[in-house]
């Protein structure tokens, strides 16, 4: 194994990695917050913030006409912490909240980040099985819930360890239960006696969504959240004044946008729900400049109105990159992708000035406090061009899994690299493609296939609305391709059908990563936060080619 000694992210450590262009301006912002003070915790971040732009709109919940300020926002959440602290809240309490989309969830944030208490997000589809499980396992001892969602919590009620006075409930007032809406504006005067959280206190229990087994528990600290914003806010040159954040709260994305935003001093446009039908009405009518992209929206046929002039920038994770360069000229602004997970905030970036990496699929180079580098399964760093996985280190990333030091301990490398469970590569000038995760990859006649890669080819044919790929075990070439298929509405599966999936592969794919095998789905199973979970489609059936069309037999299984 090689030789690494230990080192410090930082300035120096950065410009010793080969980086394209460092006259560029985003690039010289990503040094320059390495060496700015953060403060101290997200409430100063606010607080700071409110005292420079105390009357501007700062979360626009758009759906509800409700408008919150800065000095709304930094008011509201102080008063809220004093009556939660009343509650018997304060610092190192775990507190789950199972909120809808609304000023709830900033406000209740906020307010326990000032208390030091530690957030558990809850996603509000769960059952009362997931519900259960993230409050068991987060060791929670209080609960804000929306009252929509009590009869989930009321189905485990019995076996419930927090007493009544432990549940604050928001929306209507339940007897029996706190009141989120008495709580803040009922302390108004009464100050908490508690010292302030530093950067490292612990912020969120953020549970990733497994794709088998339970979830686990992130611990992301005051300094992770900085981090993630600040990185945002700086990728697009502090630029960003109108932002859509169309993810519920429960949501990483929701959470480090919303701080994006106060980074750079505009307004959070803050969906109930997102609606791909309406988003484009959405951008127009408040002249918004950036978003999260869904690629179905580009599938519809080209308008006049596609054109958005307030346009800066829209991120599109997940979309096939050679269809970068038709946004561009079609919606207005840059087309963007790069790396992030739940662990690490933002890792990877395209600057804005790389308009020559447009569509080449890259996802960029590292962004302020982190080192990636791609290694083999022993944990040696690999050469310039060669796939392996991706692995991270720098400061804010998580602390750990809450309550699993054994998952903690698996996940990272010697000397802090983080091992992501992604595979990727990296060329000679310093920039990164991502290329699937370990387990998203199929082994073919010993070559390498990228799911992801092979699944964005696929919804490039018009009827295609999503696909999944997975491996089939097979006794000659270890494993084949098999591409499970949802088709839009009234598309029939016939011959024609399966031959221009099969011909627009040949034209987009190297003759090894092509499919073998097609089933065709009317739906994909889901993950809480509705990835496809393909460890079910897996588990489905023995015989993974049963029900399939076989392109080497030309036959139905």
């Amino acid at each position: 194994m090689n030789e690494l000694s230990p080192r410090l992210s930082s300035e120096s450590e950065h410009a010793s990695r080969p980086r394209p262009d460092p006259e560029w301006a985003s690039e010289r912002g990503m040094r320059t917050i390495e060496t700015t003070p953060f403060p101290n915790n997200v409430a100063q971040l606010v607080d700071d913030r409110a005292r420079q732009n105390g009357k501007r709109p700062f979360l626009n919940f758009f759906d509800d006409q409700d408008v919150l300020t800065y000095g709304d926002v930094s008011h509201l959440s102080q008063s809220l912490a004093n009556g939660l602290s009343t509650t018997g809240i304060g610092k190192g309490v775990h507190v789950a909240v199972m909120v809808d989309t609304s000023r709830t969830y900033p406000l209740t944030w906020l307010a326990l980040s000032r208390l030091g208490a530690v957030t558990v997000p809850v996603n509000y589809r769960y059952t009362s099985r997931e519900l259960d499980y993230v409050l068991r396992d987060s060791q929670a001892t209080h609960l804000v819930i929306h009252s929509n969602f009590l009869p989930v919590l009321d189905r485990i009620s019995s076996g419930l360890s927090l007493p009544r006075g432990n549940i604050i409930v928001a929306g209507n007032d339940v007897p029996g239960y706190l009141s989120w809406q008495e709580l803040l504006h009922g302390n108004e005067e009464t100050s908490h006696e508690q010292s302030p959280p530093d950067l490292d206190s612990p912020m969120n229990i953020q549970y990733t969504s497994g794709t088998t087994g339970f979830p686990k528990g992130a611990v992301l600290s005051h300094r992770y959240w900085l981090t993630f914003s600040r990185n945002g806010a700086a990728q697009f040159q502090d630029r960003l004044s109108r932002i859509l954040v169309s993810q519920p709260f429960y949501y990483v994305d929701a959470q480090w946008m919303t701080l994006m935003t106060c980074w750079t001093g505009g307004t959070a446009f803050v969906a109930r729900e997102m609606h791909s039908s309406r988003l484009m009405n959405w951008m127009r009518e408040y002249q918004l400049e950036y978003c999260n992209f869904p690629e179905v929206v580009a599938r519809h046929a080209p308008s006049d109105d596609d054109y958005l002039p307030n346009l800066i920038a829209m991120s599109c994770y997940s979309h096939r990159p050679e269809n970068f360069p038709d946004y561009e000229k079609r919606y207005g602004g840059l087309a963007r992708q790069g790396f992030s997970m739940t662990e690490l905030g933002c890792v990877l970036y395209v600057p804005m000035e790389a308009t020559e990496m447009t569509g080449s699929g890259s996802v960029g180079i590292p962004v302020s406090f982190r080192e990636v580098e791609i290694r083999d399964a022993n944990g040696d760093t690999v050469a310039d061009g060669e796939s392996g996985e991706i692995c991270v280190r720098g400061a804010g990333i998580f602390q750990g899994y809450f309550n699993n030091s054994k998952a903690t301990k698996d996940a990272f490398h010697s000397e802090g690299w983080f091992r992501t469970g992604d595979i990727g590569r990296r060329n000679r000038e310093g920039w990164f493609w991502y290329l699937g995760r370990q387990k998203d990859m199929v082994r073919r006649s010993n070559e390498n296939i990228s799911a992801v890669e092979v699944e964005q080819v696929l919804r490039g044919v018009t009827e295609v609305l999503e696909s999944a790929v997975v491996p089939v075990p097979d006794e000659i070439r270890g494993e084949e391709v098999k591409a499970y298929l949802k088709l839009s509405l009234d598309t029939k599966v016939n011959s024609n059908l399966i031959q221009n999936i099969f011909n627009h592969c040949d034209h987009n794919l190297a003759q090894f990563k092509i499919p073998r095998y097609l089933e065709f789905i009317k739906e994909f199973p889901r993950t809480p936060s509705q990835k496809i979970k393909k460890s079910d489609l897996l588990a489905e059936k023995q015989d993974l080619t049963t029900g399939a069309w076989d392109r080497v037999k030309s036959q139905w299984n």
